[in-house]
C-alpha cells in the first residue's frame, strides 16, 4: 500500500503539540530534513547538551551557532553526529562535503576539512542522533493532534536561545494559537 506523503512538510518546523507526552519529544521542535515513502527524518532544534563541539569535532567550533555545543537530535542513532548547515545565498555552487536537504539547508559531512567548508556556511549546528519516523508514523502523530507543522524562520535552526524555541515559535504563530505558547508544564496544577 502507498503511503500519501506530503513532501511540502520538508523544511518545515514540527512541534509538539501539549498533548506529546513523550520524554523524547514532549515540547519539541524538530526541523523536518527528508520525507518520502520509507519515512521521516529530521533533528531536535531545541535540545542542547553539555558538551562543547570543540570537545568532539575539533575545528567546527568556530563554524556552528553559539552556543558551540552538541544538540540531541533525536533518539535514532544517538551516537552519531550530524551536521546541518545553511549556505550562503551567493555560494556559487554546494561545496564538497555538503549535500542539500531543501533550499540552501543541507547535511554537512563532519570528516570534510573544516575549511573547505566553513566559507560557504552561514549557519551551522551538529546533531547527536536524529529523530525518525517509518512510513505513514509522522502522518498518523500528526492526524492525531501530536504534531503541528509550522513554518521555519531563517534563525530557528541556530537559535540563541534553544531551550525557549518551542515557546517562541508557538507565540510567533499569533491568535489563538499562540497562547500555547504559555500553555503550563502540569495543567493540573494551574
Amino acid at each position: 500500500m502507498s503511503v500519501d506523503v506530503p513532501r511540502w512538510w520538508v523544511g518545515q518546523l514540527l512541534v509538539a503539540t501539549p498533548a506529546l507526552e513523550d520524554p523524547h519529544f514532549r515540547r519539541t521542535v524538530v526541523l523536518l530534513l527528508d520525507h518520502d515513502d520509507d519515512g521521516a527524518l529530521g533533528v531536535a532544534l531545541d535540545r542542547p547538551l553539555e558538551t562543547r563541539i570543540a570537545d568532539v569535532l575539533p575545528g567546527w567550533e568556530g563554524v556552528v551557532g553559539a552556543p558551540a555545543q552538541l544538540f540531541a537530535g533525536g533518539p535514532v542513532s544517538s551516537g552519531a553526529a550530524l551536521g546541518v548547515a545553511v549556505l550562503a545565498a551567493d555560494t556559487p555552487s554546494a561545496p564538497l562535503g555538503w549535500r542539500r536537504m531543501f533550499g540552501d539547508t543541507g547535511l554537512v559531512d563532519l570528516d570534510t576539512p573544516v575549511q573547505v567548508v566553513a566559507d560557504a556556511i552561514v549557519a551551522m549546528r551538529v546533531f547527536a542522533g536524529y529523530s525518525g519516523w517509518g512510513p505513514g508514523q509522522l502522518e498518523s502523530e500528526v492526524a492525531e493532534g501530536s504534531w503541528v507543522l509550522l513554518a521555519a524562520e531563517p534563525d530557528d535552526l541556530v537559535s540563541t536561545n534553544p531551550a525557549g524555541l518551542w515557546r517562541q515559535v508557538w507565540r510567533r504563530q499569533g491568535g489563538w494559537t499562540g497562547l500555547l505558547a504559555d500553555f503550563p508544564d502540569d495543567p493540573g496544577h494551574n
